[in-house]
């Protein structure tokens, strides 16, 4: 069992990742991950995001009428990102040592970049059914690398050209399955203790607290202004992630 003090830091971090989702409605594995990996090893820290990420994942598919044209639109992506997920687990191995960690600050640079430059790349219907088996699949292999599944998943969506609701449950298809097939490779990896596994299901209230709130503060907040400053953030913690690393080895 964690100590009382790793207990208190990994529930407020479930806190603020809920928050963070609950305003800008992504982020929720993205934070929890970048946070956690600095106290804990990235290995350990993406077993505990699986119950509170499938959670809330799986109430984002919502409304049930139109999730089925929507998952068939995305299925060949959905394919490509377990098929990348086990192929990158089997290559890497549970994401472990200061290699782990310089993806992940690597990734969250990216994602935090894309975020602010505000890029739109249009898709159009025959580039979409050629690269989304590719776009899953190397979302896939950074899911497998990092723990964290919106690079390069949540920028393509966006050039789908989704209206905003349809945006919303395509992220919680694409989250929702990279959640599961990374809780697969850590399986294979046997980095899923059936303890860290129950871990998680604790982690799961602070998570849906913290959303809770989050959607309160969305009716009082610029979500823009919150969304530019959570990417500053997590860009500034990816750079120290980096650096860091750098400077131990």
């Amino acid at each position: 069992m964690p100590s009382s003090d790793s207990l208190l830091v990994t529930v407020a971090v479930f806190v603020l990742a809920g928050l963070v989702k609950g305003v800008v409605g992504l982020g929720l594995p993205t934070i929890a991950m970048a946070l956690l990996a600095l106290v804990m090893p990235p290995a350990r820290a993406a077993v505990l995001l699986i119950v509170p990420s499938l959670v809330t994942n799986v109430w984002q598919l919502r409304p049930w009428s139109t999730l089925g044209p929507l998952l068939r639109r995305l299925a060949r992506m959905q394919v490509g990102v377990c098929a990348g997920t086990l192929v990158g687990a089997w290559v890497l191995g549970a994401p472990v040592g200061a290699w782990a960690t310089v993806s992940l600050g690597v990734a969250l640079v990216a994602y935090a970049a894309w975020g602010l430059s505000g890029a739109r790349l249009p898709v159009g219907p025959v580039a979409e059914a050629r690269l989304g088996p590719w776009v899953g699949a190397l979302t896939g292999f950074v899911t497998a690398a990092t723990g964290v599944f919106v690079i390069p998943a949540v920028p393509y969506l966006q050039a789908l050209g989704f209206e905003r609701e349809e945006l919303i449950q395509a992220m919680g298809i694409s989250f929702t399955v990279s959640t599961l097939a990374l809780a697969a490779g850590l399986y294979v990896n046997a980095a899923g203790a059936g303890a860290q596994l129950g871990q998680s299901l604790l982690m799961l209230l602070p998570a849906l607290v913290g959303m809770q709130v989050g959607q309160w503060l969305r009716q009082k907040l610029s979500p823009v202004l919150f969304r530019a400053c959570f990417l500053v953030s997590l860009m500034l913690l990816g750079m120290h992630m980096v650096a860091r690393e750098m400077r131990v080895g």
